[in-house]
């Protein structure tokens, strides 16, 4: 008797909720959110609902602005896939190995979180000069890696490393190491066990490490204004161009470009979030 009273009571404080006082919490998380995000998202908009749609679009299609937003959503997807593929090389070295200063390497990964994005941009330009550590060699060859958009995607790269280990790495760690061994006693290879068995529980991580990359490549300013050499028509990103609109006193400007960048990230974002949710209900159903 005393079980099934027990058992009611577990039930019924499930249902409530875990955490007491649901109702405030919930209350002080909008508040925060609409504080932190939402309203100044939305203050963008307003802003920009001030312009007319002919003087909107005009701005938005002007040649130096379109190749501004086409350097900075191109470089950003190229630093993404880039950071997704080696990224899930360097979470499976650490991951599925032990060797000497393992410690070290996975303390560096967060090195971009920590670094003063200022400090990046100089740091790579540095590095990839045509009299630098790395860009002496690519110079032989012909390769421009400063003040160029190699540049842009080099930078937006080094911040984005991080998001992409660190999305996959929770997951591929408590992957259970039966389903490899029973891969393995069925017949399978390496290959087929990696492809078959193992990248199917990481598509979804990778989808957010991805999304995650891609996103803080948008909005990345400090280590790409040094290596890029913000040349306009070439090199000059779109949240460059929102801070030389600003410089200007340019405001309508600055707010109609910072308007398109949030409507095509929201719309590319929904479109990522979209296919990891597909990706994930195909491979749990199977």
């Amino acid at each position: 008797m005393n079980g099934g009273l027990e058992v009611a009571k577990t039930k019924q404080q499930h249902r409530k909720g875990v955490i007491p006082g649901w109702g405030l919490t919930m209350g002080f998380t909008l508040t925060y959110l609409s504080l932190i995000v939402l309203i100044p998202l939305s203050v963008i908009f307003l802003k920009a609902s001030t312009l007319s749609w002919e003087q909107f679009w005009q701005i938005v299609t002007t040649d130096r602005v379109a190749a501004s937003l086409r350097l900075s959503f191109v470089s950003s997807f190229i630093a993404a896939a880039i950071n997704l593929v080696f990224g899930l090389l360097l979470t499976w070295v650490l991951v599925k190995y032990d060797f000497p200063g393992k410690r070290i390497i996975d303390g560096l990964i967060d090195l971009p979180f920590a670094l003063p994005t200022a400090v990046a941009g100089i740091s790579l330009t540095a590095v990839y000069a045509p009299t630098g550590v790395i860009g002496q060699y690519l110079d032989r060859f012909g390769i421009e890696a400063v003040y160029t958009p190699l540049g842009v995607v080099i930078a937006l790269t080094f911040i984005g490393l991080p998001f992409v280990v660190r999305s996959i790495q929770p997951i591929l760690h408590d992957l259970d190491q039966q389903y490899e061994e029973a891969a393995a006693v069925l017949g399978a290879n390496r290959w087929q066990t990696f492809w078959k068995v193992i990248l199917p529980s990481l598509v979804p991580a990778m989808f957010t490490g991805f999304s995650l990359a891609f996103a803080r490549a948008l909005g990345e300013y400090g280590s790409v204004v040094f290596i890029s050499g913000n040349m306009p028509m070439k090199t000059e990103i779109a949240p460059l161009l929102i801070v030389t609109k600003l410089e200007q006193y340019d405001y309508e400007g600055a707010t109609a470009i910072a308007a398109i960048v949030l409507i095509i990230s929201f719309f590319l974002l929904f479109l990522i979030n979209y296919l990891q949710w597909r990706t994930s209900r195909k491979y749990f159903i199977h």
